[in-house]
């Protein structure tokens, strides 16, 4: 009897200095190198940083691979709300203080010591179980001590009751046995520890699992920017691209979205494609870039989250085009069926949310945007704009309405979905008015003077842009009296349109000019300034400094003749007397 008294007494101790003598806590905030209160940002940032520096295909130094894997099981533990919360409690991120009864009951259990990092190896007992000693029903309770490595190690279970029924003359029996599932008083030993590797073999569930019909239906030729990845399950490095797209996707979120595809599984969807992964997971970016169908580019830059936005960045829809207020008017005599809209900013390039919204919106308006000081420039004082960033909105009939002012951005996403509801509002104006036109419903006169024309009013700011040397030929319609600007407007909005249909785009230009507030204006083509005349069309060639003056019978087929002579070479032009100038 003594003899099975201190075998067991040896047993019992020999299991508690092993795992006191092995025991190593990798705490993973200390890994990462970050405090407890550490935001997720701080987080990602950190790993990043580690992830780069240790990672085995840089870093050829002994450890390196065994400092990248820590690292790795670090941020998925802390990248983890939940895990994190765990591991913050218990000091595992399973959520339990070690090892667990083996009974499945509800009695919390003390860690007394822990080998191998959180979650992977300790000693865990109820201080109640040490009072059961068979004296349960079921009999007593069994336990597991685990010593491993990082994807687990093995576990020595034994009963608590046959340990004591030796001192207590108990019946039990320390029988052994390697990987079993014992019962009653048995012992195991086995693997406790689970691999970590599937919760690495697939992105997160903010991605979205892409297959063929979703490809189709979503990503080609939608106007949105897609950021792909190609990979197979348990795939070297899985983690690591995934969380730089994640923080990519997280900084561009509205205007952006996020995509994998598992090659294993859409087999045939990456062979159509050309995206089936080799040894690593593959980037591509669905880019509108070249064309605006939409392409698909791999990325092959370093795998980093500045590099990676940058890349997506400069792939972003460019539908919207950046111009100065000087072409735009000179641009807004151009008819066509779609709205118009301009964002007036003070930012040099065209910023990411126009851009974005440009793609989605590319078949139904027309995207502009320009570069003002603040709200005293004079594009914005043209337009009503009292304040910057604004969106001004062209109807198809010319008429201005200025959408939003003072654009004041909280996140991108919430952003461009306002924005979206603005535009689809002022896209339903436009039907409305479109189905009136088509009905027969015309403005009254004095709402056409009212409104924004189609066919520019020539300025100083707008006239080289319209008439400068660079236009073959301008035609200009001269009016002193609002009937009078009606007239020419309408005869020169259905000019425009034939000649647009001759191909002449881009040999001819169109313009109004109020002779009575311009009278010195036409001092250059007539010494009399053409007083007699109401109204009148000069054919005006800038290059050549030379005009021809039409004042007959101004209707649409007499106008629609004199400007196809023009082109024709059929007029006799004259030299001006200098050159055109506004007071």
């Amino acid at each position: 009897m003594s003899n099975r008294i201190k075998l067991s007494i040896f047993v019992v101790c020999s299991l508690l200095f092993y795992a006191s003598v092995t025991s190593k806590s990798l705490d993973p905030y200390k890994i990462l190198g970050v405090e407890k209160d550490a935001t997720q940002r701080q987080i990602q940032k950190a790993f990043h940083k580690l992830s780069l520096q240790y990672h085995p295909d840089k870093n050829k130094n002994k450890g390196a691979q065994e400092k990248f894997a820590e690292i790795n099981n670090a941020y998925e533990i802390l990248s983890d709300e939940e895990k994190r919360k765990n591991y913050d409690m218990f000091g595992d991120a399973r959520g339990s203080p070690g090892f667990d009864s083996r009974d499945g009951g509800s009695r919390g259990g003390h860690t007394f010591f822990r080998s191998g990092g959180p979650g992977q190896s300790g000693f865990t007992f109820s201080p109640d179980d040490w009072q059961t000693m068979g004296g349960q029903q079921g009999g007593s309770k069994s336990y597991s001590f685990s010593f491993g490595g990082n994807s687990g190690g093995s576990s020595f279970g034994f009963d608590i009751g046959d340990i004591f029924s030796n001192f207590f003359g108990g019946g039990g029996s320390m029988s052994g046995g390697f990987g079993g599932g014992g019962g009653g008083g048995g012992s195991q030993f086995g693997n406790s520890g689970g691999s970590r590797t599937g919760s690495q073999s697939s992105p997160k569930s903010s991605v979205t699992s892409v297959n063929s019909q979703i490809y189709k239906k979503q990503v080609i030729d939608k106007g949105v920017t897609w950021l792909l990845l190609s990979y197979t399950p348990l795939m070297k490095g899985m983690q690591h691209y995934e969380s730089i797209i994640e923080e990519v996707a997280s900084s561009l979120k509205g205007a952006l979205d996020v995509g994998s595809v598992n090659c294993r599984v859409e087999s045939s969807l990456c062979k159509e494609l050309g995206i089936h992964p080799r040894n690593r997971p593959r980037v591509y970016v669905y880019s509108y870039k070249a064309s605006e169908s939409g392409s698909l580019l791999e990325y092959t830059g370093d795998v980093t989250v500045r590099d990676l936005k940058s890349f997506v960045q400069d792939h972003l829809p460019r539908f919207s085009k950046r111009v100065t207020w000087a072409q735009f008017e000179a641009e807004s005599g151009t008819i066509g069926s779609l709205p118009k809209v301009m964002l007036l900013s003070t930012k040099k390039d065209t910023p990411v949310i126009w851009r974005a919204l440009s793609g989605l919106y590319r078949k139904r308006f027309v995207f502009y945007d320009t570069q003002v000081q603040d709200a005293s420039d004079p594009a914005a004082k043209k337009l009503g704009v009292n304040e910057v960033p604004a969106v001004v909105g062209w109807l198809s009939n010319g008429e201005k309405q200025v959408l939003k002012t003072g654009i004041h951005v909280k996140d991108m996403k919430s952003t461009i979905k306002e924005f979206s509801n603005i535009l689809d509002e002022f896209e339903k104006k436009n039907k409305k008015i479109a189905t009136a036109s088509s009905q027969g419903k015309k403005p009254s006169a004095d709402s056409a003077t009212e409104k924004e024309p189609v066919v520019p009013l020539l300025t100083g700011t707008n006239f080289d842009a319209i008439c400068g040397e660079k236009t073959p030929v301008c035609i200009i319609g001269v009016f002193r009296s609002s009937k009078g600007r009606e007239k020419l407007h309408t005869i020169l909005s259905s000019v425009s349109q034939k000649s647009l249909v001759r191909n002449l785009r881009d040999s001819v230009s169109y313009g109004l000019l109020d002779a009575s507030n311009q009278s010195s204006f036409l001092y250059a083509f007539d010494k009399s300034g053409f007083k007699s005349s109401d109204r009148l069309f000069v054919a005006y060639k800038p290059r050549k400094s030379k005009f021809s003056a039409f004042t007959g019978d101004i209707t649409s087929e007499e106008v629609e003749k004199f400007i196809g002579s023009v082109l024709n070479g059929d007029v006799q032009f004259s030299k001006t007397r200098q050159k055109p100038t506004f007071k």
